[in-house]
């Protein structure tokens, strides 16, 4: 097992919000560790490009808006932070009614496809962002934040797995462990706020067909919102195996109710400790 008491990174995985980014964000500003932010890294290096082209898209709609952007008057360019990932859940987009904000199913995908792609490489970048934390700014604590859907790009049951390798041989793998209260918090939060997600295709795919099956919608009157509400929480049940699978074969599992209650850095270094034990 790595010693991560003496410097080895940390990468921490789980759903979204079960607390990945606010622990991040915890050791960064209170015990100075550097933050590698997956979801930043997708939106900022390797999505950027086709987020900005899709504001550019939209705003060329407006004749004011598309002759100041022809004549280099304005620019536009995406305001996306650690704590705000919108401009990129907004290019993933949901599928339905255009009406209601939806987009074609098919152009979905694309941009699924293209997350995935931006995900792989993201991720496949941290031991080359552990190095640079070092050897340019002078860090000796390092956390990678990955994003929600690690689970769906890589196989936990493949030892050569090349993302899971190459992370598992640079940092401590640590899954933040939702239970059933937690999980029906993530849905109640999700009901409230829907929002844009990638998802394994197979496993997409499926859902789409279910959906339409069950509500006998046609594609372009499905309402989007809807459709990834109906979705989630077939998405927790979902991922909840393929990331135990992560955790049993590659890093230390903690539950996310302890994660909740943690406020300062010895406090979350203290359950790492534990886990570690447990796991042996």
């Amino acid at each position: 097992m790595i010693d991560y008491r003496q410097g080895t990174p940390i990468a921490v995985l789980g759903m979204s919000g079960v607390g990945k980014t606010r622990i991040a964000s915890m050791l960064r500003a209170q015990a100075g560790w550097f933050h590698y932010s997956v979801d930043y890294r997708i939106g900022t290096r390797y999505m950027g490009e086709a987020i900005v082209d899709n504001f550019k898209r939209e705003a060329t709609k407006s004749p004011l808006l598309r002759e100041l952007l022809l004549s280099d008057s304005i620019y536009i360019s995406p305001n996306i932070t650690f704590d705000n990932l919108d401009p990129l859940s907004t290019y993933l987009g949901k599928p339905g009614d255009p009406a209601k904000g939806g987009i074609a199913f098919e152009e979905y995908l694309r941009r699924q496809r293209q997350h995935r792609d931006a995900e792989i490489r993201a991720l496949s970048d941290t031991p080359l962002f552990v190095e640079k934390a070092r050897a340019i700014y002078g860090y000796e604590r390092f956390i990678c934040d990955t994003g929600g859907s690690i689970c769906e790009i890589v196989n936990p049951h493949d030892a050569d797995d090349p993302v899971l390798k190459a992370l598992s041989e640079t940092c401590l793998l640590i899954y933040f462990e939702g239970d059933d209260a937690h999980n029906e918090a993530l849905k109640n939060r999700f009901d409230k706020a829907p929002k844009p997600m990638y998802y394994n295709e197979a496993f997409l795919q499926q859902l789409w067909a279910d959906y339409l099956s069950e509500t006998g919608l046609p594609e372009n009157k499905v309402d989007p919102d809807d459709f990834i509400r109906w979705g989630f929480a077939k998405l927790i049940d979902w991922r909840t195996p393929r990331y135990q699978a992560i955790a049993k074969g590659w890093g230390v599992t903690i539950p996310a109710a302890e994660i909740e209650k943690v406020r300062e850095p010895e406090a979350f270094l203290a359950l790492v400790d534990a886990a570690v034990k447990a796991q042996g």
